[in-house]
């Protein structure tokens, strides 16, 4: 058995591990008990009372942290050179097409988030394999294929994030930094938890939001009660 180190012992003396507590409580916790000597992730899991294997379930979708997600994220635009323009002028990190196509081709995928405009989506399709199982394919959905280029680097530079359920019907989320104040931390959880009870699909029965819980990297997990979501 592994054994814990002394700032891991004082942080699981600072909360019970059985207990559900409010969300504003949790997120004072998180930061309480952070053992991470960097600006760690504050993530949230959240299980789901869904089957992802139905199509109506398969929860996915963005939303727009009001007090952005702490990571300047790098945007890697594909478009016509006559959205090129526009793209940089929102702050875009990199813009272009074929050049770009050839590169993720190469094994290049040094970004966070790909948007693209509907007309280059064959060209992207040819990377799809590539981009796809790192999460970064552009798809409608997500706001990432839009001809409004300029408008969607915005939202996300802005703090705006795709979530998408798991094949075990859970979200994992980033909501921030351990250096965002608990309230921030709070607003960030209750706007993503918020969007989620909106989603839940008419043909879920049962207990939807069965669990939620908020951790910091390398730190212990805090039960949240789902009920302390407005």
């Amino acid at each position: 058995m592994a054994k814990l180190s002394k700032a891991r012992r004082k942080g699981l003396e600072k909360f019970d591990a059985e207990t559900l507590y409010p969300l504003s409580n949790a997120m004072e916790i998180i930061k309480q008990v952070n053992t991470a000597k960097f600006d760690a992730s504050v993530d949230l899991h959240i299980r789901l009372g869904v089957d992802p294997r139905k199509a109506d379930q398969a929860i996915r979708g963005t939303v727009t942290l009001p007090n952005g997600t702490g990571k300047s994220k790098k945007v890697l635009v594909l478009c016509t050179p006559d959205k090129e323009a526009e793209a940089k002028e929102a702050g875009a990190d990199f813009v272009g097409l074929d050049e770009f196509i050839t590169k993720i081709q190469g094994g290049w995928t040094d970004v966070d988030v790909v948007i693209a405009s509907p007309s280059v989506m064959a060209q992207v399709g040819k990377v799809g394999r590539i981009l796809g199982p790192r999460g970064l394919m552009p798809n409608p959905k997500t706001g990432t294929v839009t001809p409004n280029i300029g408008a969607a680097v915005q939202d996300v530079k802005g703090g705006k994030i795709a979530f998408r359920v798991d094949k075990f019907g859970i979200i994992h989320s980033s909501i921030g930094r351990v250096s965002f104040s608990a309230e921030k931390l709070t607003e960030n959880a209750q706007e993503l938890l918020g969007t989620l009870v909106k989603m839940k699909p008419s043909s879920a029965k049962g207990i939807y939001m069965k669990s939620v819980t908020g951790a910091s990297t390398m730190s212990p997990g805090i039960k949240i009660d789902p009920k302390s979501i407005k």
